[in-house]
């Protein structure tokens, strides 16, 4: 028998994955806390870049002693300090390193989003598709309610048979209610991404079964080693040697200055000061900052490798399980669920005829009704491999040669 589409009314829009991903990219809150970020980093390169302000200082000496005012020194003069080592130059680095860093960052939440987006998108197609195969369990079990009824009028089959035929019935028209809210709940979780607030959309049940070919496991590992969640490491370290930089630079002499003018009162002279000031142990003061930014800067590369392992375990899982969902499909699409349908006509005919029990006549429609449940769980989870297959590889599978049929 075939399927039945899920009832959705021809006004609403069709919504494609793609629509689906541009929408959560652009409206998602996850990416727009970006921006903010990065307008923030670029205050602080603004900062960091500035040069030691300079300070107006006064000073006023011998105002309180027996000459009175007249005995007064004012002294006005301008300090700042001279950086040495670079330090301005390490302050701007270290910020740019933190806006690459969050390059990478927002780069790894998009690709997150992404895979997020596909796998509720499949959850939809498999709750469509659900929904059908629940329509069409109500449509057999009704004609098996039929054939019972006849059967029982004719005082061919006991009454108890009926009343089990109608049960289930009952039951399959109740999955139908269930599976209707589920598909509303998938739909709602899908437009939630880009912040809608209805499931006005359709989709198209056959994207369910398109499975686009996928490169060699040595392949997509290569791609997976320049996922943003990899890269950011790059990007980390670099903001750990930059750091280090300033923490050696800042270990470096700031010499302070001063320059200005001093009036006596009591000579009744102008005199020009200057000043300098050397702090002292400045490399011992900062020894500890150094120690920890090399600390920091070793353990990100450790991070990085332990990283690339779990994400080559991950990847060869994702690629694994898509290979089964796949092959799965295939077997339940060619053979298992044509054997079984033909089976359950068959066995259809003969109960007719009086051969075989009402019993072994539902249980053959159970066993099409479990194996295209299996095609449905089989398809999607093929595809949500593929969506984390993308996921890490930052990359799309190969453009599908074919559509494989129902």
């Amino acid at each position: 028998m075939s399927q039945v589409p899920a009832a959705e009314p021809d006004a609403v829009a069709q919504l494609t994955l793609a629509e689906a991903i541009d929408r959560t990219l652009v409206q998602n809150p996850e990416l727009a806390v970006f921006r903010f970020r990065d307008s923030a980093l670029a205050g602080k390169a603004e900062t960091a870049a500035l040069r030691p302000p300079l300070a107006l200082g006064t000073e006023l000496e011998n105002f309180g002693g027996e000459g009175g005012a007249d005995d007064a020194e004012l002294t006005v003069s301008l300090s700042s300090v001279i950086e040495l080592g670079g330090q301005r130059g390490a302050r701007v680095d270290v910020v740019s390193a933190r806006r690459d860093l969050l390059l990478a960052e927002q780069q790894a939440v998009a690709l997150d989003l992404l895979g997020e987006v596909i796998r509720r998108y499949v959850d939809v197609l498999a709750a469509r598709e659900r929904l059908a195969l629940a329509r069409d369990s109500v449509t057999l079990a009704g004609d098996t309610l039929r054939a019972v009824e006849r059967r029982v009028r004719a005082a061919a089959s006991p009454r108890s048979e009926m009343l089990r035929a109608r049960a289930a019935l009952a039951r399959a028209r109740l999955a139908v209610e269930s599976e209707e809210r589920l598909l509303e709940y998938h739909k709602l979780a899908l437009a939630s991404l880009w912040g809608g607030e209805n499931a006005a959309f359709r989709l198209d049940s056959a994207e369910l079964y398109r499975f686009p070919p996928s490169a060699g496991f040595a392949e997509l590992y290569a791609h997976a080693r320049q996922n943003p969640a990899i890269a950011r490491f790059a990007s980390e370290e670099r903001l750990r040697q930059t750091q280090l930089r300033l923490a050696e630079a800042e270990s470096n002499l700031d010499i302070g200055w001063s320059l200005g003018v001093r009036r006596s009162r009591e000579i009744d002279e102008t005199t020009l000061v200057a000043g300098f000031e050397l702090p002292l142990f400045p490399a011992r003061r900062s020894a500890g900052a150094v120690a920890t930014a090399m600390a920091e800067r070793e353990q990100v590369a450790v991070e990085r490798e332990a990283a690339l392992l779990r994400l080559k375990s991950r990847l060869f899982r994702a690629v694994s399980g898509r290979e089964r969902a796949l092959a799965a499909v295939e077997t339940l699409r060619s053979e298992v669920v044509p054997t079984l349908r033909e089976a359950l006509v068959e066995v259809g005919r003969a109960y007719r005829r009086g051969r075989y029990s009402y019993l072994e006549w539902a249980s053959a429609r159970e066993e099409l009704i479990g194996a295209r449940r299996a095609k449905i769980e089989a398809a999607g989870a093929a595809l949500r491999y593929g969506a984390e297959i993308e996921q890490m590889t930052a990359a799309p599978l190969l453009p599908a040669a074919a559509e494989p049929g129902k």
